[in-house]
């Protein structure tokens, strides 16, 4: 039995294994292969370094007592350069014992041969790299980073951390002061941390500061002081192009991260006790490491942003301008759709800078979410003018339709070049729910009907800036049928918006908390709010129908009732169902005002009739034209009410 539970038990293992290998067979692949390449830069390191085992040569002189017993391993046969041979299982030097000049000859001689590696040192750095790989997963996993590592991150930054890590290699313990520090001049590190902290947001950049800074500490022999000096300069890197929005405030970055290289450099000269004889040459170099990354950064930003179609801060605001063909036509074609859009963006950016998400991100979405719907701009309400396509076709095919803005969109923005961010926030911004109105319209004919065949085809949203413009999307639509929006009516109506999305699974996978949730609700009330705030009527203001005055034009609705009254009967029908219709507003579904202010309009010219009637023909004829008139009136009026998304 004991058997069986372990062969069941390494069986459920092995599968898990296997299928996350399946799944992630490509970033394993990068994986491994950036693995070898810093294995084959070690190595090389190690091949041509004057080390004798795991010690530099620099560190023995003639006349020193040896602290350990060094033997040949190999025998090195006497050139026509050096004079001096070497037999395998020779004692070079022996521990406790000065060393003599011969001794020393001998140790130069096994440090400079090329045969000559250093086996014990490559271990070393082999485990190291096991580790600092240990560390990778653990950083750039989803429970750190917050979301899967995309591939294209990956790759560029395992290419970065091999530059930075074989730079390290190659200046390490060389140059005219033969000082450690000379990693701090020649080594890139802060020129990729900033790419990284621009292209792909500030925690990857502090994730690979970490990461290139442990390797430093390798390439420099475990030395700390080249190591916090890395860190602490490529921390600060990333700190300062966190809130950058145009490009010439790079130059402000690099200023600000020139001094701060020095800052870091005379503190830890001064905390680890180190002689300032190299500071003359270390202070300017630093200096201009910092602030010629900056500038090296701003001329590779635009050639890379085009090449891995990355979703940076000055790509967003390139695309925020409001002037771009796309937008143009949106505005042409779609007006309706082209306000709703703006006002989602203000919604969802303020949302977003409240829960600490990228707001520019969230703006830039929200202009672009909708852009599907240009190619049929009168099938959705905010831009129908008082026909509705939707009554004279099949409710199956009114899907279709509605859920198809989804997939021009993404297709459009494909073609366009978007970051995949802004394409994920525009398969998303729907989510897969059902579109209400017209399954229940579907259901009433055939009551086995599938709800998969009445809901949206996208995903649910995956990060927090597409839960957001969701959301923003939903209750802009909804809020404009609300009638008479004060603060508490448009407080309660979001946060059932908010509860139908948490019901229907759309907030699962995006990371958003209940009390990111309760800052967005209260966002969107504010915004809102100032939105729908009530004016004062001026003394002199007339209404536009009649050209009278308003208490006039009021006093002469109150005498002709049965004119009146249907309007009236219909707008209390509207606001007793306003909070019901949600999202289906903006999805293209009809409201259900049109079925109550038909029949009620119906009955109001049956009733006419009837009290026409028995009258005189002249006052039959008029009041016949007063019921067509009134009947014209209704119909307009049902027009009016008739809201799609």
């Amino acid at each position: 039995m004991k058997k069986n539970n372990k062969t069941n038990y390494f069986s459920e293992n092995f599968s898990v294994i296997t299928s996350y290998v399946r799944k992630n067979i490509a970033k394993l692949t990068v994986f491994v292969v950036t693995f070898i390449c810093a294995l084959l830069l070690s190595f090389l390191h190690t091949a041509t370094s004057d080390t004798v085992s795991a010690f530099t040569i620099a560190e023995y002189e003639v006349g020193q007592v040896a602290d350990q017993d060094i033997i040949a391993r190999k025998s090195i046969p006497a050139d026509f350069e050096n004079g001096v041979s070497i037999t395998k299982g020779e004692k070079i030097i022996k521990k406790g014992f000065p060393i003599t000049e011969s001794e020393y000859a001998k140790l130069k001689r096994m440090a400079e041969a090329p045969a000559y590696i250093d086996y014990r040192l490559f271990a070393d750095t082999v485990l190291f790299m096991m580790l600092l790989s240990a560390m990778f997963f653990f950083l750039f996993g989803t429970t750190c980073l917050g979301y899967p590592l995309p591939l294209k991150d990956q790759i560029t930054g395992s290419v970065f951390f091999v530059l930075t890590y074989g730079s390290a290699l190659f200046v390490a313990g060389k140059g005219p002061f033969q000082s450690s520090m000379l990693i701090a001049l020649s080594t890139p590190a802060i020129f990729f941390v900033f790419l990284i902290a621009i292209l792909f947001g500030q925690r990857n950049a502090v994730y690979f500061s970490i990461l290139i800074s442990f390797s430093v500490l390798n390439a420099a022999g475990g030395k700390l002081l080249p190591f916090l000096y890395i860190l602490a300069s490529t921390l600060a890197a990333s700190r300062i192009v966190r809130r950058i929005n145009r490009r010439i405030d790079m130059l402000v970055a690099s200023f600000v991260q020139s001094v701060l290289n020095c800052v870091f450099l005379v503190v830890l000269k001064i905390a680890f006790n180190s002689p300032f004889g190299d500071m003359f040459a270390l202070l300017p170099g630093v200096a201009f490491n910092g602030f010629f990354s900056g500038i090296l950064c701003l001329g590779f930003l635009t050639p890379i942003e085009l090449l891995l179609n990355t979703s940076s801060v000055f790509r967003l605001m390139d695309l925020n301008d409001l002037s771009t063909p796309t937008m143009k036509k949106l505005l042409v074609n779609a007006s309706g759709t082209y306000s709703h859009s703006m006002m989602v963006a203000q919604l969802a950016e303020t949302a977003c800078n409240e829960i600490g998400a990228n707001g520019l991100l969230a703006r830039v979405g929200a202009y672009y979410h909708d852009i599907g719907k240009m190619d049929n701009p009168e099938y959705f309400t905010e831009n129908q003018t008082g026909t509705n396509l939707h009554e004279e076709i099949n409710p199956s095919l009114s899907v279709s339709i509605i859920r198809s803005h989804v997939k021009k969109g993404v297709e459009k923005a494909i073609d366009l070049h978007m970051p995949d961010r802004i394409i994920d926030i525009i398969r998303e911004h729907h989510g897969n729910q059902v579109i209400s109105f017209f399954y229940n319209s579907a259901k009433e004919k055939d009551p086995n009907v599938n709800p998969e065949d009445y809901s949206y085809t996208g995903t649910p949203p995956s990060s927090k800036e597409s839960a957001v413009v969701m959301l923003a999307d939903t209750v802009e639509a909804a809020c404009r049928s609300l009638t008479k929006p004060s603060v508490s009516r448009i407080e309660k109506f979001v946060q059932e918006l908010v509860d139908s999305k948490i019901a229907n699974n759309q907030l699962n996978n995006c990371g958003i908390t209940f009390k990111d949730l309760k800052l967005v609700k209260d966002a969107f009330v504010q915004i809102l709010a100032g939105y729908y705030h009530s004016r004062i009527k001026y003394p002199d203001q007339k209404d536009p129908d009649t050209g009278l005055p308003d208490n006039v034009s009021s006093a002469a609705s109150q005498k002709e009732p049965s004119l009146e009254s249907p309007e009236k009967e219909d707008g209390a029908a509207s606001s007793a169902k306003q909070e019901d219709k949600g999202e289906g507003e903006k999805q293209g579904e009809p409201s259900s005002e049109k079925k109550d202010s038909s029949a009620k309009n119906s009955k109001a010219s049956s009733k006419e009739k009837q009290e026409d009637s028995g009258e005189k023909e002249p006052k039959k004829g008029k009041s016949s034209k007063a019921g067509e008139k009134n009947s014209k009136s209704a119909s307009k009026n049902d027009e009016k009410d008739k809201t799609y998304a």
